[in-house]
């Protein structure tokens, strides 16, 4: 049997770990360059002031409003007549008690016309501002010294008799027969007569915006919001109204709440974000806060910017001399405290 060359040993690889090299294209991204994760949470958008404005501002058909109408006359008069037959009845049978009940129906009954006479009186009120309104825009318009001049006259009569404003009308009458142009007549009431007002409404504003942000920012109830902010808003016109010399009722003061926020729909503003916030808190400040406080922020912000567009539509006269109070001004002075207090 011949021989055979023994089997040459096969090769062994290398003990120990093995290395491979990766391109730099192929290396995997290390968790400090990952990019983060992103946030499909939905930003503040002021849902609570987008729903008192909704409120506001609907205007129902004219089917539905004859509907209640007729409906509240129809309940009315069987009220009436059901008062009516059982204080008769009454009077026949116990006469005491019958004339008792008699003269509680005619003592509400004269409620309810001084509650209408008061409504009309507002009403009247309103009127009066909205006049001085436009006659002060016909009396800048025309440069008219005239018209300049009556219009100065009531002003003065509609501030007259109270404290608040009795140093600045001296001051406007010291120098009334000095000044021979409309313009500068104008500014001169506006300036002298109208600044302690506009500070009050600016007071007025601020406050209301601290209250629906911190109550929308701290109060987790539904429609707990809507409510406060509703009131709030209500509150505030009608303060203002109050301060510029239009005190109105209840009816005056939805209207006015009404006319502001259709004004306010109209020119699109009923909307607000970090374009507004930005400037004030900082970059991004939406991103960073939690929803609800977000949420608060944007609903003061809004209420800020409803003051303003009162202060412009119960104010006697535009703002001409004197400078429109800036709506991130307000925001700044009114929100900034509560920001930092939550920040801490």
């Amino acid at each position: 049997m011949p021989d055979t060359p023994p089997e040459s040993p096969k090769p062994r690889g290398p003990r120990g770990p093995v290395l491979i090299d990766l391109d730099e294209a192929a290396r995997a991204p290390s968790p400090a360059e990952a990019p983060p994760v992103p946030d499909f949470s939905p930003l503040a958008e002021g849902a609570a002031m987008g729903t008192v404005a909704v409120v506001a501002t609907y205007h129902p058909s004219v089917l539905a409003r004859w509907f209640w109408r007729l409906l509240g006359a129809l309940l009315v008069t069987l009220v009436s007549l059901a008062a009516w037959d059982y204080a008769v009845d009454l009077i026949a049978t116990y006469p005491p008690v019958g004339y008792a009940v008699t003269a509680l129906i005619l003592a509400f009954l004269l409620v309810c016309v001084l509650i209408v006479v008061k409504e009309l009186s507002a009403f009247g009120r309103l009127a009066r501002i909205d006049a001085l309104h436009r006659a002060a825009d016909t009396a800048l318009a025309e440069d008219s010294l005239e018209k300049a001049r009556s219009l100065t006259d009531d002003l003065v009569s509609l501030y007259k008799g109270r404290e608040d404003t009795r140093w600045g009308r001296d001051r406007f009458a010291a120098r009334r027969d000095e000044i021979f142009d409309a313009v500068g007549l104008v500014h001169h009431a506006e300036n002298e007569i109208l600044a302690p007002l506009d500070a009050a409404a600016r007071r007025e504003v601020e406050a209301a915006a601290r209250q629906v942000a911190a109550v929308t920012a701290m109060v987790p109830l539904a429609l707990a919001d809507v409510a406060a902010a509703l009131t709030s808003n209500l509150r505030m016109i009608r303060r203002i109204a109050e301060i510029y010399g239009g005190r109105s009722g209840t009816l005056g003061s939805w209207r006015l709440t009404r006319a502001v926020f259709s004004h306010l729909v109209a020119t699109g503003a009923v909307a607000v974000g970090d374009d507004m916030l930005e400037p004030i808190f900082g970059a991004g400040i939406l991103a960073k806060l939690s929803r609800r406080f977000g949420e608060g922020m944007v609903n003061g912000a809004l209420t800020a910017r409803v003051g303003v567009a009162a202060m412009e539509v119960c104010r006697p006269l535009p703002f001409t001399a004197r400078r429109r109070p800036a709506v991130r001004e307000i925001i700044r002075t009114s929100l900034t405290g509560l920001f930092q207090q939550d920040k801490r």
